[in-house]
Formats: structure tokens, C-alpha cells, sequence
């Protein structure tokens, strides 16, 4: 007997299940939808490395996915075109950059991200940033590491009679109590540009160290607004604080937003952080400020060109600086947040329901 058409499509979806091409960073909270879909798994997944676009395009047209989970891989015009079947696409990141979004929306084909993913992690790297330089950590670290400041042998600290304990490094102006001076956070102004997610988890953090909170973010509504002080411009905001942290998006408006007006607007005495990204920064004239005294000193994650050059003068010129490679965001616990979002939009496609992380024009 002939099967009706409703009958051959029942029996082709259990001949060929939703097939998924994973390329993304997981945690094992992945192996959920194993249940449901076939999933191939290859870069970064399998090798921890980014594709090449005709890597990805390859491996798009063998397996012929409906759904694209990845990271960092490009996924351009030519990547998407190469499944035919493809109908939705998940990018575990907060900001899309490397998917051509344009061309998904052109095609119908929805885009799902991680917001907020990284929020808590990137907050929390800000403020030890801020300690780490204020405090000057790493320089007191790296020197003992290199036998700065240590002992031969163990020395007895002996105590006089009707004196308690004194346990005491060394004093004098050669030594660390001196060299490594630094400044507390309690009572210092901390300034914010861009008043988002970030921004407003690392003023919840300042404030439980007693520090004032003066914001910058010219698209702060009221409703968003809350007990920080509003500067109303970028320069007022940087003459009147002891330190300066950047979260902003990288957008035109903000290419190189901290440049030398603004940084020739700081204290003498104040600090620089940015974990957001170095295309805000104009490094020249930070490098400038930094070597002039003109700032106190600077923590950066982020720069203009990564990996930073082994000869920049940040690295080769700069000693009031605290650098690292880009880590703000990388914790295991990153990668379990998207990962649930990830999971939690996938699992709304298959049932037929609205994407709960979908990526907007807005976003």
C-alpha cells in the first residue's frame, strides 16, 4: 500500500535526525540535546583551535547541518550558504562579532547568543585589576620570584623585654614596605564609562569596598539609572575621579573614546583599567601619559592589537602597568553559562518556540 505524503516525511525525520555541527567551547551540559539531535563536533570542540573560513565551509557542506553552534570560527556569506538545510545558528559569545548577522537575517535563519555569559567573570577581573595595580601586587610578586627582598638563611627576630612580637619585613626606604606603597580603594572615587551589565556589576563591587561611584553612559536612561553620580561628558567624568574603567562596545562612536584629552584630564595620582576592549583606547597617548606621570599607572586585558607586539612599549617602557592576555572572561563558569543558553535556545527551536536569547539589532 502506498504511504501518504504526511507518512514518508514522518518516516525521513527518523531516517535522517536534526543533524547539529558543533564548533563551539562546551561543558558536558551539551550532552542534553545528544538525546535529540545528531551532533558532529569539530574545532575548537575537538582540537581547541578557531577554523579557517574554508575549513568551516567544508565541514558545513559534509554534514549539511539545521543547526551551527560555534564560538570563534567566522561564519560568513560563504560558510552559511554551504549547508542548504541550515536554519538556525548559536554563537556562544555576548557580542556576535565574527558571524555575519546581515546575511542570517536576510535569509530568515535566526541567530542565538550569550548575553551576559561573562558578566560576573569580566566584574570580578576589573576589581582585582584595580587592586592588583593600586596595590602594586605583581611588581612585589615578580621580585621576590627573582630573590629581591629574601633571605639566605632564617633569622630570629628577637623581642625586648616588656615589647610583644613585632614581625616586620624590613623598614627603610630600599625596602618593600616603601617600594611597593600603594593606595587603598575605601573613600577613593571610582569612574564608569558604559553603565551595562558589566559596568553595573563592577560598581556593586567598588561600592562593598566604600568606594563613590561616578558613572558615564550618554544612553543611561532614568529608569536605569541608580545611586551613582551622572557625569554629563567623558572629560568631567575623568578629572574628578582616582579611577577610570572602561565598559563600552566597540563602535565607531567609541573607537579610541580614552585618548589624550581625556587622559590629560585625569589626576596625577589616578588610574587607568580597561578589560572591555583596546580598540577604545588610543595606546600612543596612553603610553605617553604612563611614561609622563601623567596618570598613575594603568591595568589592561585588552589591547589594540592582540597579541601585543613583544616589543611595545607598554611591555618594553612601561613599569606602572599591570598587564594580561585577555582574560576577563575566561573561567569555567563562562563556559557553563553559555552553555546553558545555548541548550536552552536549541531546545526552543526544536519544540517550535521563540529563541530566548536571540540576537536583535538592539542587543
Amino acid at each position: 500500500m502506498m504511504k501518504s505524503k504526511e507518512e514518508n516525511s514522518r518516516t525521513d525525520l527518523k531516517v535522517k535526525p536534526i543533524k547539529a555541527l558543533c564548533t563551539a567551547e562546551t561543558s558536558p551540559e551539551i550532552k542534553v540535546l545528544e538525546k535529540h539531535i545528531k551532533i558532529h563536533y569539530a574545532g575548537w570542540a575537538t582540537e581547541q583551535r578557531i577554523l579557517s573560513e574554508d575549513e568551516m565551509a567544508a565541514l558545513m557542506a559534509s554534514n549539511e547541518p539545521e543547526i551551527l553552534l560555534t564560538s570563534y570560527d567566522p561564519i560568513t556569506r560563504k560558510v552559511i550558504d554551504s549547508s542548504p538545510r541550515l536554519k538556525l545558528v548559536v554563537c556562544t559569545r555576548a557580542n556576535p562579532v565574527n558571524v555575519d548577522d546581515g546575511y542570517l537575517r536576510e535569509k530568515g535563519i535566526p541567530l542565538s547568543y550569550a548575553p551576559e555569559r561573562n558578566a560576573d567573570s569580566t566584574a570580578e577581573y576589573t576589581v582585582a585589576m584595580m587592586l592588583a595595580v593600586m596595590r602594586r601586587i605583581p611588581n612585589a610578586h615578580h621580585d621576590l620570584k627573582m630573590g629581591f627582598h629574601t633571605a639566605e638563611e632564617s633569622q630570629r627576630q628577637s623581642t625586648k623585654a616588656g615589647l610583644r612580637r613585632d614581625v616586620t619585613w624590613a623598614l627603610g626606604k630600599d625596602t618593600p614596605y616603601v617600594q611597593y606603597k600603594g593606595f587603598q580603594m575605601k573613600g577613593r572615587t571610582l569612574g564608569i564609562v558604559g553603565y551595562g551589565s558589566i559596568g553595573r556589576r563592577v560598581a556593586d563591587i567598588c561600592r562593598a569596598f566604600g568606594m563613590n561611584i561616578m558613572v558615564y553612559d550618554p544612553y543611561l536612561s532614568e529608569e536605569e539609572k541608580d545611586d551613582a553620580v551622572v557625569a554629563p561628558t567623558l572629560l568631567e567624568l575623568a578629572g574628578k575621579v582616582d579611577v577610570l574603567t572602561v565598559h563600552s562596545k566597540d563602535t565607531p562612536e567609541t573607537f579610541q573614546m580614552i585618548n589624550k584629552k581625556v587622559l590629560d584630564h585625569m589626576k596625577p595620582d589616578a588610574f587607568f583599567i580597561n578589560t572591555s576592549r583596546g580598540a577604545l583606547v588610543d595606546e600612543e597617548a596612553l603610553v605617553e601619559a604612563l611614561l609622563s606621570g601623567n596618570i598613575a599607572g594603568a591595568a589592561l586585558d585588552v589591547f589594540e592589537s592582540e597579541p601585543i607586539l613583544k616589543n611595545h612599549p607598554l611591555l618594553k617602557e612601561c613599569n606602572n602597568v599591570v598587564l594580561t592576555p585577555h582574560l576577563a572572561g575566561a573561567t569555567h563558569d563562562a563556559i557553563h553559562n553559555h552553555t546553558h543558553q545555548l541548550v536552552t535556545d536549541v531546545t526552543h527551536f526544536l519544540q517550535g518556540e521563540a529563541l530566548e536569547y536571540e540576537y536583535k539589532l538592539d542587543s
